[in-house]
């Protein structure tokens, strides 16, 4: 019984010293060119688990995107504006051009409208563009009327200098240099056909380095639009801010034809001192009840799309 025992105590120790032993081989290192493998990878000891890969950097939209969708937003917020301001006022329509960022918004864009004396920017750019084909400034006498034109909105020197340029061929051939495709010409020059993205494509040629006006035609215009008569700076100029610079040449006409209502049209460009802001502005509108009331309705239209443009 005492053998037994003892045979038993001997093949315990056995087994726990085997054991050991191939513990011990298996968690050797068996880089060092072993003939046999261990029980686990030398990579690998106890307790180790398996990493996790790391998870791939969320992504968002890109600056881009936001700045696109921003702008969509602006833009479906002045669209509702415009609709709820236009179910009780007069017909008009709006275009903006921001030069800096090159953006172009339209209501009722194609729509059109009466020029009354807005056509003398057309007439004044086709001036300089004459005097340009023949290789000199405009004449002294060009510019005695040209001055009364944009400043006054003198019809005689309108007329006289509509005469002078070729009348309606000449300017209806100038209009295509300028690129206004939604504009027809009339012998009675007031009764011109445009729309605001051609008026709004007008002020843009005026400045346009690119373009077809050279540097001192785009500073005649500047100049003459940037000088009216102080009874004719509303329109586009009240919503210049400080520091801000404004062009403008309004228009103004009553017709027999709209049962003696009014139409009232601005067109300009407003421009900050710092070049953060450059952008030009036409509204035009008809069936107005009086001069006065025509001046409110493009003036708050004109505030609606700096409201909600930002610019």
């Amino acid at each position: 019984m005492r053998r037994t025992r003892s045979l038993i105590f001997a093949v315990a120790a056995a087994v726990i010293v085997g054991g050991g032993t191939l513990i011990g081989l298996g968690l050797r290192d068996d880089s060092g060119g072993g003939t046999g493998g261990g029980l686990l990878p030398s990579s690998l000891t106890f307790g180790d688990e398996p990493r996790p890969s790391a998870a791939p950097s969320p992504t968002g939209p890109s600056p881009e995107e936001l700045a696109r969708a921003e702008r969509a937003a602006r833009v479906k917020k002045l669209d509702a504006a415009l609709k709820k301001y236009a179910a009780t006022a007069p017909e008009f329509s709006v275009a903006v051009l921001d030069r800096k960022t090159g953006e172009r918004y339209s209501y009722r864009g194609t729509e059109r409208y009466d020029t009354a004396s807005i056509v003398k920017v057309q007439v004044l750019a086709c001036l300089l563009l004459k005097s340009q084909d023949a290789g000199r400034e405009p004449t002294a006498g060009e510019m005695n009327l040209a001055k009364p034109m944009i400043r006054l909105s003198d019809n005689n020197a309108t007329t006289s200098l509509f005469q002078h340029l070729g009348g309606r061929s000449a300017i209806t051939k100038c209009n295509d240099r300028l690129g206004l495709k939604q504009t027809t010409v009339n012998t009675a020059w007031g009764l011109t056909k445009t729309t605001v993205n051609d008026q709004v494509r007008l002020l843009s040629k005026l400045v346009d380095t690119n373009g077809p006006l050279d540097a001192g035609s785009r500073k005649t215009a500047f100049t003459l639009m940037s000088t009216v008569n102080e009874a004719q700076d509303w329109g586009v100029p009240s919503i210049a801010k400080t520091a801000e610079t404004s062009t403008v040449k309004n228009g103004w006409d009553t017709r027999s034809a709209d049962g003696g209502l009014w139409a009232v049209n601005t067109i300009g460009r407003v421009v900050s001192d710092d070049k953060k802001t450059d952008v030009s502005v036409a509204v035009l509108s008809h069936n107005n009840q009086s001069m006065e009331s025509g001046i409110a309705l493009v003036e708050k239209v004109a505030a609606l799309t700096r409201q909600h443009l930002k610019y």
